[in-house]
């Protein structure tokens, strides 16, 4: 008894109270507060709400406010570590979730009928751009790189960036402007499926090298044969795992208890790749993938995620970004240098994949430029390789940046290559 009283009292002065609460509070609030305005403004004008998400975050942070008004902005931007702690534990589970839901989207069926044309998309659409990106990191000035970390892979972790899509703003913009069911739309979908699949997989690899603190070539067999491992558990095991628990929600009849279901099979499968040493944002994509390929499961929102937890996330992220360092000559430089690769190397390989494939001219302008846009995935990216060093502040706000006007050039490129198809008819 003495022992239990020793250790309450022990714990009591480390609970969350007092000023630290205070702040972490009016922080919660002042960035929803953005997010909703800017991403209600973005809607407006016909772009993805992740922009005027991502764009609240500037604003309040130390590129905007911080210079403006540095008192008022340090109710605002965490002045501890503790403090961004708070912010990252809640903004990390709405990205769980959101990724969750984005491997819940896979259309596997779609993807064997229109194999051939997939995979040409799919590889070229990931290979060049991964290339420009693995080259640029060779070439970029040595400060760029951060202490610690190898040049290969500084240069494959760009190269990452510069490869994968983003299947939640790509499914949006072509539900938006009704393409979801034509060809260009199938085929963009089930491409940008096999690019992120393949972006997650190297990611986790990195991951795993770098938090062992291992970086010769030799040493990425081990998280390689963990990641193998894992698939073989989720397809076998881990599947069974889902459907039961799918099953014995659906039979309370109650719609709430199959969401929270699926928010701890997400949850849980993340933890288990971190308890591996891969990323945690792995596990929960593919535990979306066999959420979604359950035959009895229907598609369900989580307005949790989707209005309150993914916001607040990518207000998170804008927190973390400083545009004033885009006033150095080399750091604007290489932004403008990564943003141009990475657009001409997704845009400039999925046509040629959708050529090669028999697609006519503006058709595959429209499923590249439906690709480039990097958005969410992108953001998680980045914030991936900010969190284990891979990359530091400057090349994170470049990559972030590169995710909006992506994201901005999208539906803008898409629908003017879509009037001009054939006919001249909207899909």
């Amino acid at each position: 008894m003495n022992n239990l009283a020793f250790a309450s009292s022990d714990i009591a002065p480390q609970l969350l109270g007092g000023p630290t609460l205070l702040a972490f509070l009016v922080q919660v609030a002042l960035l929803l507060c953005g997010a909703l305005l800017l991403g209600s403004l973005a809607r407006h004008y016909h772009l993805p709400a992740v922009v005027g998400e991502l764009t609240a975050g500037l604003l309040l942070g130390p590129s905007i406010l911080g210079n403006i008004a540095p008192g008022l902005a340090q109710y605002v931007v965490p002045q501890h570590a503790e403090q961004f702690h708070l912010l990252d534990a809640v903004g990390l589970l709405g990205v769980l979730l959101l990724v969750g839901l984005s491997g819940i989207e896979l259309n596997l069926g779609l993807m064997r009928q229109q194999s051939k044309a997939v995979a040409r998309i799919s590889v070229l659409a990931a290979i060049l751009p991964f290339a420009l990106g693995f080259g640029a990191g060779w070439l970029l000035p040595e400060t760029f790189v951060p202490d610690g970390i190898s040049r290969n892979i500084f240069a494959m972790f760009l190269g990452i960036a510069l490869c994968v899509t983003a299947i939640p703003v790509i499914v949006k913009t072509l539900t938006d402007m009704r393409l979801l069911g034509h060809r260009i739309g199938q085929l963009t979908v089930s491409s940008a499926m096999i690019d992120d699949i393949v972006g997650w997989l190297l990611l986790s690899v990195i991951s795993a090298v770098v938090v062992a603190g291992e970086v010769q070539a030799g040493d990425f067999a081990r998280p390689i044969i963990v990641l193998v491992l894992f698939l073989a558990f989720m397809l076998t095991v881990g599947r069974y795992i889902v459907r039961w628990a799918l099953a014995t929600a659906r039979r309370t009849g109650e719609s709430g208890t199959t969401v929270m279901a699926m928010a701890v099979l997400i949850i849980g499968s993340a933890a288990l790749t971190h308890a591996l040493g891969l990323e945690a944002v792995f596990g929960a994509f593919v535990c979306g993938i066999l959420i979604g390929t359950d035959p009895k499961f229907k598609r369900t929102e989580l307005p949790l995620v989707n209005y309150l937890l993914a916001p607040l996330f990518f207000a998170i992220v804008g927190l973390r970004v400083d545009i004033t360092a885009l006033g150095t000559p080399v750091v604007l430089g290489v932004a403008i240098l990564v943003i141009a690769l990475a657009i001409i190397g997704k845009m400039a390989g999925a046509y040629l994949g959708a050529r090669l494939s028999g697609l006519g001219n503006w058709e595959s302008i429209a499923i590249g430029a439906a690709m480039n846009a990097r958005g969410v995935v992108e953001i998680v990216i980045a914030s991936v390789g900010l969190r284990l060093g891979v990359i530091n502040t400057e090349m994170y706000t470049i990559i972030v940046l590169m995710a909006v006007v992506t994201s901005v050039m999208a539906p803008v490129i898409l629908s003017y290559a879509v009037r001009r198809l054939p006919g001249s008819q909207q899909p």
